[in-house]
């Protein structure tokens, strides 16, 4: 894809956002930020009994590169498992936006991807919780 397509593809994502909006039956919620320049992206995840992510959504507000980022980073993890989005390496975002896009503001870029992590770590806690009272319960 070359830097015009990539523009086109930013800008569709920044002004149609895929897979964005509150998620009512979210199994984890999670919210990061780029205080450098104010944007703030919230994850919402619903992950089935087999570690799918059946359901993904965000919803947030900051520049384009945050905004229509998430959007193309998220749309690449839903309907994988939380093993595959654990072992996804920081260079998807280089792969889904292009080198140089990410050169100009990688923080912004990676917020997605980072809240997205942050989101998983915060649903492997809940269940590890939710199985140590299971545990306590017997």
């Amino acid at each position: 894809m070359n830097q015009e397509q990539l523009m086109e593809l930013m800008f569709d994502h920044y002004e149609n956002p895929r897979n964005y909006g509150y998620k009512e039956d979210a199994d984890v919620v999670y919210e990061g930020g780029n205080p450098g320049c104010g944007d703030i992206i919230r994850v919402y995840l619903s992950i089935d009994p087999d570690g799918i992510v059946k359901d993904i959504g965000f919803s947030g507000e900051g520049c384009m590169l945050s905004q229509a980022g998430t959007s193309l980073v998220l749309e690449r993890m839903k309907g994988k498992t939380i093993k595959e989005i654990e072992e996804m390496p920081p260079d998807i975002v280089r792969e889904t936006l292009g080198k140089k896009l990410l050169a100009t503001r990688p923080d912004c870029a990676r917020l997605g991807f980072n809240t997205m992590k942050n989101a998983i770590k915060k649903w492997r806690r809940q269940e590890m919780l939710s199985s140590i009272e299971d545990s306590k319960k017997t």
